[in-house]
């Protein structure tokens, strides 16, 4: 798990979702299934309900291929015009419970906006970080960049745990001015991790208009753990 995760590995850009081909991640888990004799599996596709949309079964590498081309169909999206302001969450409760799950929903405003546009992430947080390792990196590194400089020199087989999280994180973070709306309490936190905070999307909103200009083109993903985007 840690190696699948390691930090060449989630640098690629082919390591994103909905992206197969040539991603490392996947390649890696296709030769363990097939070290492993994996013979037969059942995939379900559920919808935001958490309803059974669609299922596939069979040979490992074949079937999981046919329900990844489905749901490349049922929830693909490609914006028409890269964002200035990408608003995303991370689907409600319970996926909202901490910041770590909240990088999920985060990666889908990433892939919505332009470089330097800034994301606005609705996630309660309630507990707070999620992971003492992921909280610990963002909140005592000089930098994001410098973070991720530290971050690839980590060899595979030295993997950490929360590794791959928070070095998603430090990507957007490179690219991006994240305004997070969540828990009153965790707010503090959140500034010492590096994001700025708002008390409500409408404060959000008006703080990176203020920044990008009343004519911004703002993205909304009502549903960022639900949705592939695929950058303009």
């Amino acid at each position: 798990m840690l190696g699948n995760h390691c930090s060449a590995f989630i640098d690629s850009p082919y390591s994103r979702t909905g992206i197969l081909d040539n991603n490392p991640i996947h390649k890696d888990m296709i030769a363990a299934a097939r070290m492993a004799e994996l013979a037969y599996i059942v995939n379900v596709i559920i919808d935001s309900d958490k309803k059974a949309v669609h299922a596939v079964a069979g040979g490992a590498i074949e079937a999981h291929a046919a329900g990844c081309r489905f749901l490349r169909q049922y929830c693909l999206v490609t914006p028409k015009y890269p964002a200035d302001i990408a608003i995303s969450t991370n689907g409600g409760y319970p996926l909202d419970q901490n910041m770590y799950q909240s990088v999920k929903g985060m990666t889908a405003a990433e892939a919505a906006a332009k470089d330097g546009g800034i994301i606005i992430m609705v996630s309660n947080c309630g507990d707070g970080h999620g992971g003492e390792g992921f909280y610990r990196a963002l909140k005592d590194c000089e930098s994001p960049q410098s973070l991720m400089e530290e971050i690839l020199k980590i060899p595979q087989d030295a993997t950490k745990p929360d590794q791959w999280e928070y070095q998603i994180q430090c990507r957007i973070l490179m690219h991006h001015r994240v305004i997070y709306v969540m828990n009153e309490k965790y707010r503090g936190m959140a500034r010492e991790m590096g994001f700025q905070t708002a008390s409500d999307v409408n404060e959000a909103l008006e703080l990176a208009l203020q920044e990008k200009g009343r004519n911004a083109h703002i993205a909304v993903i009502p549903d960022g753990v639900s949705v592939m985007v695929n950058h303009p």
